[in-house]
């Protein structure tokens, strides 16, 4: 249950412009940013810099992509608590769960693009990531174009402010069926993640699409979401790249309409599709 007087997510603020060579009073549209911390049972975990919407997939994705929780049915109940400096998202979880992650317990604190601050070892930093390799999952480059495409008319914050990412969830003959967005990258995706499983979405049945580069804790939660393809409008880290192939994942990135380049497992990306109608994908 969430419960607290909505933020807006942007606000119209004066500025000085500079256009013809001439200094002139304007205003711009901005994103809101706040920080969100994430409890368990009372207990502060993590704290993060984010949009303050979609705080119910925030805290059941994040709670995923942590390893906190393996299903959302693990979370028995959340509370959006408004506070002067912020939100506190309050997550009550199952009894196995709650006493799973009071045994290791650990605290850190995220800025905006940095989901492994805090951490206490550099074992946390690299972390075992999940095989995708199962996955039959296959795209044509036509629905790798489309899906980028699509996430890029999908964003209305960003049409807005031009300031946030956007992450989705791409499923042939459906089209994008989640869209999230987040002043940060991770956020977007852990939002994405918490979406996609709400309304029972398997990872393995569809491609992550995100605005941003490929990190390795991208990588990461895309694995733990089950989803055996990252699709990114920005180029991968080199460890990114290694973490991708070895969880067996297809990452393509610097996707420029029909142009992109694969990194990772080219195999899933299959010839154009004999009778296309067949693979027909929509706007969800």
């Amino acid at each position: 249950m969430i419960r607290f007087t909505a933020t807006p997510l942007a606000r119209t603020v004066p500025q000085l412009s500079r256009r013809d060579g001439r200094i002139r009073p304007a205003t711009r549209i901005v994103p809101e940013e706040t920080p969100v911390a994430f409890s368990y049972g009372g207990s502060t975990h993590a704290v993060m810099m984010a949009t303050p919407a979609d705080f119910e997939d925030f805290a059941t994705g994040f709670s995923l992509t942590e390893g906190i929780i393996s299903d959302p049915a693990d979370i028995e109940g959340i509370e959006a608590v408004e506070t002067p400096e912020g939100y506190d998202l309050q997550i009550t979880l199952r009894d196995e769960p709650h006493d799973a992650l009071v045994t290791r317990r650990r605290h850190m604190a995220g800025p905006v693009g940095c989901g492994l601050c805090g951490i206490e070892s550099l074992e946390q930093a690299v972390r075992e990531t999940p095989s995708v390799a199962a996955s039959s999952l296959s795209l044509t480059p036509s629905e790798i174009a489309q899906a980028v495409a699509m996430l890029n008319s999908r964003q209305p914050l960003h049409a807005e402010t031009r300031a946030v990412h956007g992450a989705g969830f791409y499923t042939p003959g459906k089209g994008l069926v989640a869209v999230r967005e987040d002043v940060g990258r991770h956020n977007a995706l852990d939002k994405l993640a918490g979406a996609a499983a709400r309304q029972g979405y398997k990872g393995a049945a569809g491609a992550v699409v995100v605005t941003s580069r490929v990190s390795v804790e991208m990588v990461q939660k895309t694995a733990i979401l089950g989803s055996p393809f990252i699709i990114a409008i920005s180029a991968p880290t080199a460890l990114a790249i290694r973490t991708a192939e070895k969880a067996g994942m297809t990452l393509v990135a610097l996707v420029r309409g029909e142009e992109f380049e694969v990194f990772t497992h080219a195999d899933r990306i299959t010839p154009e599709a004999a009778h296309p109608q067949e693979r027909t994908s929509h706007v969800a």
